[in-house]
């Protein structure tokens, strides 16, 4: 896998935004931008996490990404970010071209925008300020303001997880969401069948559909379009009209295209759609709300 190369994201946040309609959330603009083939980022820059010295995984397109709506805060194509909420286009912004960003104007804007926030953390911490010359590490509570580190984390103790213990936290997150898990047959380890779980889900007409489950923990690899195919094959085995594959990793385009094709689709759940059901079902995770101090008071009289 190719090392990601650090570039502007501000172009591909702008395209993303005016594709969603104006306003999106910060997890809708990256599946928007790994999925758009013109903004210059694949889907393994979205989303490939790597490890850094201290031994935490993080995602380098974060850094980018973040940097991204702040400029594009400062020069006024947004409005001001806040924490959990949708990113929201201005009327500048929607009249704003997505090329040749940022121009010479704009670069003046930015850097006097940095310059207030780097003298404002410095303020903030006193003499334990960094060295200016690090502007990832000057604005760390800026680039974190979506806060993702807890979903890095949940990915990696879900790497960490026995077999079994994946497959029965598959379960019960699809149990969250509306499958009723077949007590016989949907919770025996279906390791020569192909399938990590069976169930039914009713729909408001009161029709019963047959669900089978795939899970797979990936800590580097993907899953591709044969780990579909050989699924449904399964499926087909189990007389199951539905699918759900389960993985900590993603998926591949050839994967994603061959889970719709057919009568019998596969809906796909990768790694971090899997930290979003989690934190929408509370499921083992505890929410935390905090504040934090805006420029008020950190600035002199």
């Amino acid at each position: 896998m190719a090392k990601y190369r650090r570039r502007n994201a501000e172009a591909a946040i702008l395209r993303a935004l005016k594709s969603l309609g104006g306003s999106a959330s910060r997890d809708a603009l990256r599946d928007s931008i790994a999925e758009d083939t013109e903004s210059g980022f694949t889907y393994e820059d979205v989303f490939n996490r790597v490890t850094s010295r201290n031994g935490k995984k993080y995602n380098p397109f974060d850094f980018d990404f973040n940097f991204g709506i702040n400029n594009l805060y400062a020069t006024g194509y947004v409005e001001k970010p806040e924490r959990m909420k949708d990113i929201i286009l201005t009327e500048q912004g929607r009249l704003r071209q997505s090329i040749n960003f940022p121009t010479d104007k704009e670069k003046a804007i930015i850097d006097r925008y940095w310059k207030k926030r780097i003298a404002i953390n410095r303020e903030k911490r006193n003499s334990k300020a960094k060295d200016v010359t690090d502007p990832v590490d000057e604005t760390e509570d800026v680039d974190n303001a979506d806060n993702e580190n807890w979903k890095s984390e949940l990915i990696d103790q879900l790497n960490s997880f026995t077999p079994g213990k994946f497959e029965s936290f598959s379960r019960l997150l699809i149990s969250k969401m509306g499958v009723k898990i077949d007590e016989k047959r949907g919770k025996i380890e279906f390791h020569d069948h192909g399938i990590d779980g069976f169930g039914y889900f009713e729909s408001d007409e009161f029709r019963t559909t047959r669900v089978a489950i795939q899970s797979k923990k990936f800590a580097n690899n993907s899953v591709s379009e044969p780990d579909i195919d050989k699924f449904r094959g399964v499926m087909d085995s189990f007389n199951a009209e539905y699918g759900i594959f389960i993985t900590t990793s993603y998926f591949t385009d050839s994967a994603k295209k061959k889970a719709v094709q057919g009568s019998k689709s596969v809906a796909l759940v990768d790694g971090r759609q899997i930290a979003e059901l989690v934190a929408k079902y509370q499921l083992h995770v505890t929410p935390v709300e905090t504040f934090t101090l805006d420029d008020y008071y950190f600035q002199k009289d």
